[in-house]
């Protein structure tokens, strides 16, 4: 049974008109009546998708990236990588079964694949712990991003998670200290690290393995430090006003590609990548081909480089080009004494207060 989203009922009503139509019971057979019916809805539904992920606004976004059919980390490794070895264990604590983590080949050549698992169903989900990480599993990360650095293998990773599993123990085994340590170990790799942000890429614990060459973001994923609800809980005191919030966090792709966040867009077929897998995999496999081949004229110094300037950069251009232009503007003879004109008229009677008060202090210490 599909699941639908708020947004989609209208496709709702035509999909279930067109398996009518399509039933395998009919023992007279289709008509050519309902062939062509069955071609005008198809193009119907196609129309109504086109249209409304075209406009979909950032909370909707978000239900799409955290839609159940999306294709996960496990389905990405299985159908892009062949000869994947998982291996487990961080050497210190446990297993993390949340994340999947082994070598394997891209296109007959080595990788270091990690992936962020939410699983399918509810034992699954259980036993991926909905994608939330412990810090058994940054550490296992981290063990494996450094003997791939050693080996000198490219390393890929998918993020897909709502942040790190904030539980007593997590805290209690050092949730914090493996995040930050995995967040060193991929700004210190010398191998390129390629990240692709699949679904939900939350706070820490998406960033711990997202400090990469190459961010990449699918069209309905979505990318902030800390949830719509989580956010509007904080400043509103109310969850429900999760639209208000995801509006202000800028999470989408499209605007994580503004402020330089991402790298680059992947585009999802038309209804999401759920709606297509077979297709999603294909441009997946195209970008991640082109970046790896980029990254093969790089010399070591060059990755290393090429990453710390990224993260360098971010933010910085914009706000200190803003900056100047308004510091020179207001240090101008002319404007500076109107400035402070107008500052004067404004706020005339505080200041008058706060010189009282001062007279008044000084007869005190008298």
């Amino acid at each position: 049974m599909k699941n639908y989203l708020e947004f989609e009922q209208d496709v709702k009503v035509l999909e279930e008109e067109l398996e009518k139509l399509k039933d395998p019971f009919n023992k007279e057979g289709i008509s050519q009546v309902e062939t062509d019916k069955i071609t005008q809805i198809q193009k119907e539904i196609d129309n109504k998708l086109k249209i409304s992920y075209a406009n979909l606004n950032a909370w909707q976004r978000t239900q799409v990236a955290r839609h159940e059919e999306r294709p996960k980390a496990k389905f990405f490794i299985e159908n892009l990588f062949t000869n994947f070895i998982n291996l487990s264990g961080d050497r210190r604590f446990a297993e993390d079964e949340t994340v999947l983590a082994g070598f394997a080949e891209f296109e007959e050549k080595s990788v270091l694949v990690i992936g962020q698992e939410k699983g399918e169903d509810l034992d699954s989900r259980l036993k991926r712990n909905f994608g939330m990480m412990r810090p058994e599993g940054y550490r296992k990360c981290v063990r494996l991003m450094t003997l791939a650095n050693k080996f000198n293998i490219p390393i890929i990773t998918f993020i897909d998670t709502p942040g790190a599993f904030p539980s007593v123990g997590s805290e209690n085994r050092g949730q914090a200290e493996a995040i930050a340590t995995s967040i060193e170990c991929c700004m210190s790799l010398k191998v390129p690290i390629i990240s692709v942000i699949i679904g939900e890429g939350g706070s820490g614990g998406a960033i711990a393995l997202a400090s990469a060459n190459k961010v990449l973001m699918f069209e309905n994923a979505i990318y902030s430090v800390i949830s719509p609800e989580g956010c509007a809980t904080i400043l509103w005191r109310d969850p429900k006003k999760s639209l208000e919030a995801a509006n202000a966090m800028k999470l989408t792709a499209n605007d994580l590609l503004k402020f330089g966040i991402v790298d680059e867009i992947i585009n999802e077929p038309v209804g999401g990548a759920h709606r297509n897998k077979e297709e999603t995999i294909n441009l997946t496999k195209a970008i991640l081909k082109k970046y790896l081949g980029e990254f093969e004229n790089y010399s070591s110094a060059e990755i290393f480089e090429q990453r710390r300037k990224k993260f360098l950069t971010i933010g910085k251009q914009k706000s200190f080009t803003s900056f100047t232009k308004d510091t020179v503007a207001l240090f101008k003879r002319e404007n500076f004494l109107v400035f402070i004109k107008e500052s004067l008229k404004k706020y005339k009677n505080i200041l008058i207060i706060f010189l009282l008060l001062f007279i008044g202090l000084l007869f005190l210490i008298k």
